[in-house]
Parts: C-alpha cells; structure tokens; sequence
C-alpha cells in the first residue's frame, strides 16, 4: 500500500503555527475536573507504574472502580491492595503482556464477560525501544503494544460499548507522532525494508493510534462513545527502562530532571475521561487537556481507511 504523491501533499500541509502552538500548550497545565466518579467502572492498562499508576489512583479517589491491565502479579497485586485499602473501591485486574496477540485476544474475552458497562478506557501501556525486537508472532514491539493491542480492545469491544449508549476511550499518545513525519509505510510496518530507529518506530506507532481514531470515530458516530488521544505532558515515566544501563543512566540523571511528575498527566486523563466539557468531543488530539492539531499525516483519512483494512487483515477480523 503506497500513496504517492503524498510527500508533497504533507509539506504543503505544514503549518510553522501548529508548531508554535504546540510549544506554548507545553507551558500549560491541565484543566481540572473535580465531579466525583463514585460506581463507574474504568479500564486502565499498565497501572502498576508511572502514568498508569497515577491514574488509577486519581479515578479512585473519584470513587471509580478499576479494572487494571498490567503484566506483573506482585505488582498488581500490591496496586490492588493499596487501591482497596486507601479509597474504598474495587480494584481487579487482569494479567496480560500486550506484546502479544494471544494475551489480548485473552483480556478482551474477559473484559467482554463483565456484568456491568465499562465508563471509560484508557491505554497507557507503552514502550520505548532502541533497537528493534520482534515478538514470538511476529510483530514489531512497539507497534504491537501501543497500535495494534489498542486497536484490537477498541474494535472488539466497538458492540458492547456501543449497547451502553455511553463510553469514552483515552489513548495516551504523545507528541512523539512527529517524529513519523511523512507518513506510515503500511508496506514496512515490521521496518525490514528500513534502518530500525527508536524513534521512528515510536512516532510511527503513535500516529497510527491517532489515524485509528479517524476511523473509530466514524464507527461510534451516533452511539454516545467517545474516542480521543493526548499527549500526556513532558512527565516522569518508566517507559524506556528495557533499553539497558546507558540509556538507563541518561534517563534517571538527565531527562528526568526536567520532567514534571506523572500526577500531571493523571489530572488531564480525568478531565477527558469524565469533564462535561469534553463530552461530545470526539476523534481528537489534546495536549494534555488542550486541544491541539496534530500533523498533516494524523488527518489523512485516506491512509486512516487503508490502515483500517490492513489492521483487520493483520490481526484475521475479517
């Protein structure tokens, strides 16, 4: 799947204002939401740490109840108890590693078994690698975790959220998109034509998820579900940690000490997941809470429609 002529059509596309704008909304800080979420059921995936963990704390203290996706038992285990203990709330989880295909299409199973509606999705679990891997099925790992485990909950729940007249879904992306700056190659989604990059792979990835949402939207149109992405702020996380003792060190004593912490991002998840402000808004980009523009290749719906297909061909959905 190539689309000519696209190059030229993104360069005239290219705004120097979305840049400027982009560079003061990361001066901003979140709106806030103080409505109360007492009995709402919320599914957040990687909640054991950074972002995730914050977040699941900020909607149970709102009263929420959580479903957590992570992969590590003690760990959820240990969330699951602190959640319970301190707010009150229920806090289940659901053990999966969403590098691989056979544990989503295991946790989506469960998650359509609940008994009651799901309020709000986020997906958080992320990676951030230097040098490629590919998973036992295949896939290249950070398109398998931050594309195509996302792509495949939202499109196999799409009917149970669609019954509960209402729902939003929240992926957490990042301005990072703009490192895929010209577009997806849906002919090297595996980067074997290509010279593997950490953060090509990563922008890649993450303006798919924002091309999916074109899609999704259309999909949920009429229905009272709500599907947007944001940019989660330059915060504290423990995304990266698998790329070894360098970029390790470079991260806790370098990066780190300009970012804010995650509990920033926490705030701007709850506000999209339960602010009325937001409630009709949908198929769009926000960073943090403010809404924002992304690049010319996230409004491509041509490509979006192609991806489509290509990620219902990929995962067998037809």
């Amino acid at each position: 799947m190539k689309h000519k002529g696209k190059l030229k059509k993104y360069i005239k596309e290219y705004r120097w204002g979305n840049v400027y704008a982009m560079i003061k909304n990361n001066r901003k800080d979140p709106q806030l939401c103080d409505l109360d979420y007492k009995d709402k059921h919320v599914v957040i995936t990687g909640a054991t740490s950074g972002i995730g963990y914050y977040v699941a704390k900020k909607y149970a203290s709102q009263g929420a109840n959580l479903i957590c996706i992570n992969r590590n038992k003690e760990k959820s285990e240990r969330l699951k108890e602190e959640i319970e203990r301190e707010f009150k709330v229920s806090c289940t989880y659901f053990l999966a590693d969403l590098s691989l295909l056979s544990d989503t299409n295991i946790v989506v199973e469960q998650l359509l078994a609940l008994n009651h509606p799901i309020d709000v999705i986020i997906h958080n679990a992320g990676v951030y690698l230097t040098k490629k891997e590919v998973t036992s099925e295949g896939f290249e790992k950070v398109f398998m975790v931050h594309y195509l485990s996302s792509f495949l909950i939202n499109y196999k729940l799409r009917e149970k959220l669609k019954s509960q007249k209402s729902a939003r879904i929240i992926l957490v992306n990042s301005e990072g998109h703009r490192f895929a700056a010209w577009g997806l190659r849906l002919d090297d989604m595996n980067w074997e034509k290509r010279r593997y990059s950490g953060l090509k792979s990563y922008g890649s990835a993450k303006l798919a998820q924002l091309l999916s949402i074109l899609i999704f939207a259309e999909e949920f149109q009429n229905t009272g579900v709500r599907i947007n992405a944001m940019h989660p702020g330059a915060v504290k996380s423990e995304t990266g940690l698998e790329n070894g003792k360098l970029y390790t060190w470079y991260k806790k004593n370098i990066l780190d000490r300009t970012l804010k912490p995650a509990s920033v991002s926490a705030e701007a998840l709850y506000y999209l997941g339960v602010s009325k402000e937001v409630e009709s808004v949908t198929g769009k980009f926000f960073n943090l809470t403010t809404l924002e523009e992304p690049t010319p290749p996230a409004l491509d719906f041509e490509v979006a429609r192609d991806l489509w297909e290509y990620s219902l061909n990929l995962l067998k959905l037809k």
